[in-house]
């Protein structure tokens, strides 16, 4: 697969060294962008990877990066050694934050290995949101279970067969009815209050 790469650099000269060098055929397609325009570049473009080497970076530029990083990887070339700016660029969504001048040959072992660190994270939010939704369920289903518990003097077995079964006899997902259950009831609730 031949990876769309969208490079942002601010020296021309270097630009076009890494695009020559990143271009051989079979690998990459590289695109440029504009100072200023990251997020539009992004836009038309669709990289799989973006490159950003700026001589003096600025908390702007880690503005345009927050409002790209979610969706690609992205590898910064930066031409002074700051650490707390690589902290700050690295919370904005930056995965490997280097310093300019790396031979020309290590530049794609960083890009792989940004890439590999983006499907990284990527797969573990996936699963931290499958969980949360999970844990949002489960608890969504406690409370069903209290309520029917209360309300109806039924057991914990009995209100979750209730649950199920209504479930079952409408043809729709138990999480959705305990969803429904929950906010009648505490619509109810409200209501019921002077």
């Amino acid at each position: 697969m031949v990876l769309r790469i969208l490079l942002f650099d601010t020296d021309g000269e270097r630009a076009h060294a890494l695009e020559e060098r990143l271009s051989e055929p079979g690998y990459a397609q590289v695109f440029r962008a504009e100072a200023g325009n990251l997020a539009q570049a992004v836009e038309q473009s669709k990289p799989d990877l973006i490159i950003i080497d700026m001589s003096l970076p600025d908390r702007d530029a880690l503005e345009d990066i927050r409002q790209v990083a979610a969706a690609r990887p992205i590898v910064m070339f930066a031409g002074t050694d700051d650490p707390a700016f690589a902290q700050e660029a690295i919370a904005a969504g930056v995965c490997s934050y280097n310093l300019s001048g790396v031979a020309l040959a290590d530049v794609k072992p960083i890009m792989a290995s940004a890439i590999a660190l983006f499907q990284r994270y990527r797969h573990v939010e996936t699963e931290l949101a499958a969980a949360k939704a999970l844990l949002d369920e489960r608890r969504q289903i406690e409370r069903a279970k209290a309520i029917l518990m209360k309300d109806r003097q039924m057991t914990e077995p009995e209100a979750y067969r209730w649950l199920q079964k209504k479930a079952m006899n409408e043809s729709r997902k138990l999480v959705v009815i305990v969803a429904e259950f929950v906010a009648a009831h505490e619509a109810g609730q409200r209501g019921a209050k002077p």
